[in-house]
């Protein structure tokens, strides 16, 4: 079943690339009396991944602050240090980046998508949410192949 709007996250552990070595974080605290914008890509370094999605969160990371999001995070499945290490190349230091390598946070939200055919596995839809102390706000998913409504602009219009 897929996650809707008014609906808890489900308590998954991520990974977060710290200096030390990767560091579990339970969605259940992270999210807990904060307001994050959450986008999930299928893969770190992939091509609209890297080149749209990443970028204009970066970009528009200021402005969502504005309107009232404390956190923006990132999330794909990927390990920590692959999304460290993207986080790092994107040049924000604004954007959490929360590895979900064996993609247990897509599956909880009902969110996996199957890219098998082209060579990648089991991965997560791209999407966007906003988390309200732990509350899905807002849920944008989007249609096979598309880049529209989970980008940052769509977030910006949305609060």
């Amino acid at each position: 079943m897929t996650i809707a709007v008014g609906d808890k996250l489900p308590d998954v552990k991520l990974m977060k690339a710290t200096e030390s070595g990767p560091e579990a974080i339970q969605t259940g605290d992270y999210f807990k009396g904060k307001r994050v914008a959450l986008f999930s890509v299928p893969g770190a370094f992939t091509p609209t991944c890297s080149a749209k999605h990443l970028p204009g969160y970066v970009e528009k990371a200021g402005e969502l602050k504005a309107k009232g999001i404390d956190e923006i995070a990132c999330t794909a499945v990927n390990d920590a240090f692959v999304m460290g290490a993207w986080g790092r190349a994107s040049g924000s230091d604004d954007i959490t980046m929360l590895g979900d390598g064996s993609g247990d946070f897509a599956k909880a939200v009902g969110l996996e998508l199957d890219l098998s055919a082209g060579g990648l596995g089991k991965r997560g839809q791209r999407f966007s949410m906003v988390v309200n102390d732990g509350t899905v706000e807002q849920l944008n998913v989007e249609a096979a192949g598309e880049f529209k409504v989970s980008s940052a602009e769509h977030m910006l219009g949305q609060l």
